[in-house]
Parts: C-alpha cells; structure tokens; sequence
C-alpha cells in the first residue's frame, strides 16, 4: 500500500441544537436559584451554562487527521501502512456499522450526530483490532487521505 501524501483534517464539532440545551441547562440552574435572590440567579446561570458548555465543547473536541503517514483519529495513532481496505459508508451502512454489524474490538470513534463514515481494516498480525469506524462529515476525502 502506498503512503499516503495528501493531509486531511477534520473536528467533529457538536451540533448547533446541543449549545441551545447548554444555554437551557443555564437557564435552569438560575432558576432553580431564583428564591435565594438576584446575585444566585445570575450565579446559578453563569454556573450552569459554564459546565454545559464546557462538557458540550470536550464531547465536540474529536479530531480526525491524516499526518506524517499516520491516521491520528482520537486518542489513537495508526500507521497508514497498518491499514487495509477503505470503504466509505452512506448513512444507512454507517448506522450498521454502528449497531448490529459492530465488532467490541473495533476502534470506532464515532458521533451519532455525523451520519457518515468511513471503515478501514486493520491488516497488523499482531494488533487484534479488526477495523477503524470514524465518524466524518467528508467520507470521500478521507478514504482518499488514507490512501483508498
């Protein structure tokens, strides 16, 4: 398999309607707070819509790049010479992917909120990891980053 040269990066950003219901998180914890007064009101949605939106932004934080000929992907790096067959999937096949056709020893760094995929074999003897599933609003780009 031959390296591959083109870059590719990509953040798996939460979706505009998960910072709405960090606004709303706010929004309760100062109105739970609203008896005591004013001052823990404003405390109470300063705090809360802190912590929503902090937990929101760190489960938006994943990034996919194709670097250095190596699939950074999460917490994991992968040799792009330890990578098999590419296969870019529509929404329906990913959801497959991500239900009954799933392997527990797959490294799937995945987001129910991106509908597309890509799954890529593992061909490394020695790692027992079967495939990648990545989460990816640009599927196509990948496979070509990946060298498919």
């Amino acid at each position: 398999m031959e390296l591959s040269t083109t870059p590719y990066e990509e953040r798996l950003t939460a979706p505009r309607s998960w910072w709405l219901v960090s606004f709303l998180v706010g929004v309760a914890c100062g109105l739970t707070l609203l008896p005591f007064g004013t001052l823990p009101l404003l405390g109470g949605f300063v705090g809360g819509l802190l912590f929503a939106s902090v937990i929101t932004s760190q489960y938006g934080s994943a990034r996919i790049r194709v670097v250095a000929g190596s699939l950074v992907a999460g917490d994991a790096k992968i040799p792009l010479a330890a990578l098999g067959s590419v296969q870019v999937l529509d929404a329906e096949e990913a959801r497959a992917w991500r239900t009954y056709k799933a392997d527990p020893r797959a490294f799937m760094l995945l987001r129910s909120y991106v509908p597309t995929a890509v799954r890529a074999e593992i061909t490394d003897p020695t790692d027992p990891t079967p495939y990648v599933y990545l989460s990816t609003r640009e599927p196509e780009a990948l496979a070509k980053a990946l060298g498919a």
